[in-house]
């Protein structure tokens, strides 16, 4: 479910990648000020690429200053001061990492002991933001339900991950929210839904776990269901891209928008890409 909102690293500048740094290590902190120390584990890029399209979308500056951290304690590094929206952000991060473990947990995987270390957190921002918590809790429930209904249309299975994206984005963006954003957010939302389905596809196959891919399709392997409907399936993300592009020219943003468009128009696809091969994530950076 995590870590396929990536750039892509040879088209993207030098100073947008020292930005995703500091916006990546700043999320960090936001969560240790939201959910405590523990939770930082979950640190997922996922989150640190909506940190920095919200702080843009929002008008929120972002200060960068050189600090230490945890894990780099001796050399300090540029790292994005937490505000009110990143430490909202980093419980987010946390009630997302809570509900995946629990989902693996429910499917009988592993995640029992990881889960562990998010559950003080998850109670932290349910008490702190209530409202963002019972709207996650309402849209993965109907996830849960629509998975446990079987459903084989890849659409309708991706429909309550979007829509809770659209929600997150109204919830965020409030008064600046837009046709453009909900229609941007939904897209990213279906997409990382149907990425990690295709991505997991022998793995669900296997353990006969609920995948659309597997039952609307039927092949045995990833690599027989690309080679017999691999158009057809990339035409379905295509669609997902030209809504994503659609959102993004009709949406104000207050500061240069080079890494998010990295991220929106070249990093998703490329990933995609990647899934549609069947091969393995490649690093984001010598280290982040």
């Amino acid at each position: 479910m995590f870590g396929y909102v990536r750039y892509d690293l040879p088209n993207l500048f030098v100073k947008d990648l020292m930005l995703y740094k500091a916006m990546y290590c700043g999320l960090c902190k936001g969560i240790a000020a939201s959910c405590g120390q523990a939770a930082r584990v979950g640190l997922t890029y996922d989150v640190t690429f909506l940190s920095v399209l919200l702080h843009n979308m929002t008008g929120t500056d972002v200060k960068v200053e050189k600090q230490n951290c945890f894990e780099h304690r001796l050399k300090k590094r540029p790292i994005a001061l937490v505000d009110s929206l990143t430490e909202e952000l980093g419980a987010l991060n946390t009630v997302l990492c809570y509900f995946k473990l629990t989902d693996d947990v429910q499917d009988g995987g592993k995640g029992r002991g990881r889960r562990v270390w998010f559950k003080k957190g998850y109670k932290r921002a349910k008490k702190k933001y209530p409202e963002l918590v019972s709207l996650i809790e309402n849209y993965m429930a109907r996830q849960a339900e629509t998975e446990k209904a079987k459903t084989a249309s890849p659409d309708i299975a991706a429909d309550p991950s979007a829509c809770l994206m659209r929600e997150l984005s109204a919830y965020f963006l409030k008064e600046k929210a837009g046709e453009g954003s909900s229609q941007l957010f939904y897209a990213i939302g279906k997409w990382v839904y149907l990425i990690d389905a295709l991505d997991d596809y022998d793995k669900d196959v296997k353990k006969k776990q609920y995948n659309p891919f597997v039952l609307s399709y039927g092949a045995k392997s990833r690599a027989e269901l690309m080679q017999a409907s691999g158009q057809e399936i990339a035409f379905l993300f295509d669609t997902m891209f030209f809504d994503m592009r659609e959102g993004l020219g009709k949406i104000k943003f207050y500061f240069n928008r080079d890494l998010t468009d990295n991220v929106i128009l070249r990093g998703l696809p490329a990933e995609t890409a990647r899934v549609m091969k069947g091969e393995k994530p490649k690093k984001m950076s010598e280290k982040i």
